[in-house]
């Protein structure tokens, strides 16, 4: 069953930024969807059974940072 997880993302500041979210988020292993917003700084993920410390790992990788909501 997909849950939905919501991060707060901070450090982007364009639209390539949530792209570069986007596709890190979408590229976890679970992930089904991933639903990125500028104005909002924030990512909303549906996925299922998948590692909210994964979620976090890959944003960070992009060099942005998270934070469960």
């Amino acid at each position: 069953m997909a849950k939905t997880i919501e991060l707060e993302i901070t450090g982007m500041t364009c639209d390539h930024c949530v792209k570069a979210v986007t596709n890190a988020l979408k590229d976890v292993t679970g992930v089904s969807d991933a639903v990125v917003s500028l104005e909002k700084k924030q990512a909303t993920v549906t996925a299922d059974l998948v590692d909210l410390g994964a979620l976090i790992a890959a944003v960070e990788e992009e060099g942005y940072t998270a934070a469960a909501r």
